[in-house]
């Protein structure tokens, strides 16, 4: 665990002034319709207290800022990430917390909404990351995963194998200067889906109801667990 977390840490850090502009032209765009879509689906509001974790150069909490959402807190590890958000916004409130998802330094019951985009598979202990997000959730509080998947349509899930393997590695490590960092991104995309259950997860860490929503022929996965 130790090795993953500083593996991922070294990797983000690293191509942090790229990342928008790789998720960007990496997903044709649509990365944009993901994170509001995601969003639409857990019903947020303007009333919605938002903890954005592993929130990067805060996307996920821009789309939310769109559709309303005054108290948003962003979290993540990478100092760079961070760095980023902050000058993409001025109303954030508080300032943005560097930490790791297992370990939220909030109190219990505070936050109405948890969000997380393509970042749950990065987490060194996603059920102790899953019992954090239950605790700072107030009762009825929704945790919202957006996160990769492997399409289940043979097809469509060997063009999307050679894509993610063969073509994202190339522009990625050209792009950002760090070829290990799109080396990943694939790996652990294609690890993750075959080892971890996000739903059972949540459900052993508490939350009692949990939907889940495919996105864009399976290639993305919504999922929303409330407390």
């Amino acid at each position: 665990m130790a090795d993953k977390k500083t593996q991922v840490k070294r990797i983000f850090e690293s191509i942090a002034f790229k990342y928008d502009l790789l998720n960007h032209l990496l997903s044709f765009g649509t990365d944009f319709y993901w994170r509001k879509a995601a969003l639409r689906l857990t019903k947020i509001t303007p009333e919605s207290i938002l903890l954005d974790v592993a929130c990067g150069t805060g996307d996920f909490a821009i789309a939310a800022r769109k559709l309303g959402v005054k108290k948003i807190f962003g979290a993540d590890f990478s100092f760079n990430m961070l760095k980023l958000f902050n000058t993409k916004s001025n109303w954030i409130v508080g300032k943005n917390v560097q930490m790791v998802a297992e370990k939220i330094p909030i109190k219990n019951n505070s936050v109405t909404n948890i969000t997380v985009a393509f970042g749950v598979r990065n987490f060194y202990n996603i059920q102790e990351g899953f019992n954090s997000f239950f605790n700072a959730l107030k009762e009825n509080g929704k945790a919202t995963i957006l996160e990769f998947r492997m399409p289940t349509n043979p097809i469509f899930k060997f063009l999307y194998k050679f894509y993610f393997k063969k073509i994202l590695p190339i522009v990625g490590g050209i792009i950002s200067g760090d070829k290990e960092a799109y080396k990943y991104l694939p790996r652990s995309v294609e690890e993750f889906d075959e080892k971890i259950d996000l739903p059972e997860l949540l459900k052993n860490s508490g939350f009692r109801k949990i939907e889940k929503y495919n996105l864009t022929l399976g290639i993305v996965q919504v999922i929303i667990a409330v407390k």
